[in-house]
């Protein structure tokens, strides 16, 4: 019995990158052995062990094979008598197939510590083309390390996409391995991969459509819209913003996928149009409602953000009502992020002052200083119809916080 520490623990210490979980392969024992020894069995699919003090994952050497479509289609094989190397090969790239023994020896049967100096992504085996969830943890490798992708590689993560084995990827893998690429330092790198192989086509094309689709020169030096929309992923991510805003940043323009030709380079009304499309996206790939939520407000109110300084106090008002900024002003502090984050995205504006955002964070202070429960009360006495009371509530909240907004627009000699 020998245990190995395997995986992306190896590849990052060797990177110098912080190591956050530990993985082990145990060669030449069975599952009764591991129990008897204290380990707590937890795999489903194959033998996986807690070891009794540390809690890390132990898992049995093994061997599979492919036998229906899919990343669960296959016959998993665990002995004592599979090797180390054995269990190394079934890995996707050669990064990943490292090991290292109890004495701190590196074992490499696949150069990847080679591919690691000189940054690149090579798969093991042609046996990578079995599970199409390594055409997306591939180009998420590309967004975290910046790696290269091996021409070979990249010829067959666009073999699985044409002979539609990415077709059998499932909503909720598709959605976390986005979103895991998402939350990398450069998110674009992830979505570039998968276009050059075609998947982003076919897993996000709301998303892929934009690359080509041109937008007025005068407020969007890098025009094409695809471009436009990577460097706003990559501003979220330079800012450390959560993955809601990401994801708001990524779809916010995608109505502009539909604008007609002979209307280029203006998207006049993309933002209902982007709503839609958002609606059906997050519901083809299950993504979480807080996700979701942001994203269809960024697409339905950011031109109107990024016209801030022109709108009338009642317009103001309006918006927060519409974004619930008064219910959930985290959420609209993460609005304000995304939209931020459109205006940054471009050639030569990431350090520009972006004046929309403070007016709204401002006039919003001013807006929620209205007692709203003060003003109910008040009606409520002198209200004999209760009826009509909810209305009228609703209507002097409204325009007490619209005075105060003026009033404070006033202050600051804005109007």
């Amino acid at each position: 019995m020998k245990t190995y520490l395997v995986g992306g623990s190896v590849r990052d210490e060797i990177l110098g990158l912080p190591v956050k979980d530990h993985d082990y392969v145990v060669v030449g024992t069975s599952p009764d052995e591991m129990v008897s020894l204290g380990y707590r069995p937890v795999g489903k699919d194959f033998p996986v062990f807690l070891h009794p003090q540390s809690q890390e994952q132990y898992a049995l050497a093994r061997t599979e094979r492919k036998v229906s479509r899919g990343y669960k289609g296959f016959e998993i094989f665990a002995s004592p008598e599979v090797t180390l190397q054995e269990d190394l090969a079934r890995r996707d790239l050669t990064i990943n197939a490292l090991a290292k023994d109890q004495n701190g020896n590196i074992i490499d049967p696949f150069d990847g510590v080679a591919d690691l100096e000189a940054g690149l992504l090579r798969h093991i085996s042609p046996a990578f083309t079995e599970d199409p969830v390594r055409v997306l943890r591939t180009a998420r490798f590309a967004a975290r390390f910046g790696f290269r992708i091996v021409p070979e590689t990249l010829a067959l993560m666009s073999e699985m996409v044409h002979n539609g084995e990415v077709d059998a990827l499932v909503p909720e893998r598709i959605w976390q391995e986005f979103a895991r690429g998402l939350m990398e330092q450069r998110p674009s790198r992830m979505f570039y991969a998968l276009r050059e192989c075609s998947a982003l086509a076919r897993l996000m094309p709301e998303v892929n459509v934009l690359f080509g689709v041109p937008q007025p020169a005068q407020y969007h030096p890098e025009i094409d819209t695809g471009v436009h929309v990577m460097m706003v992923i990559d501003y979220a991510a330079s800012r450390n913003h959560s993955l809601p805003v990401r994801f708001a940043s990524l779809t916010h323009d995608l109505g502009k996928g539909t604008t007609p030709p002979e209307e280029w380079p203006r998207h006049i009304g993309h933002e209902a149009r982007s709503v839609k499309l958002v609606k059906d996206l997050c519901e083809r790939i299950r993504a979480p409602n807080d996700a979701r939520d942001l994203a269809l407000l960024v697409a339905r109110y950011h031109g109107d953000v990024h016209r801030a300084l022109e709108l009338r106090p009642a317009t103001i008002a309006g918006m927060l009502q519409g974004v619930d900024a008064y219910r959930k002003p985290e959420r609209f502090e993460e609005f304000l992020q995304a939209c931020s984050c459109d205006f940054h995205g471009r050639p030569g504006y990431a350090e520009k002052w972006y004046p929309q955002a403070d007016r709204l964070r401002e006039a919003f202070v001013a807006a929620r200083s209205v007692d709203a429960g003060a003003i109910a009360t008040e009606l409520a006495r002198t209200v004999s119809d209760p009826m009509r009371l909810p209305a009228l509530i609703n209507a002097r909240v409204s325009e007490a916080r619209i005075a105060e907004i003026r009033r404070w627009l006033a202050l600051e000699n804005f109007e």
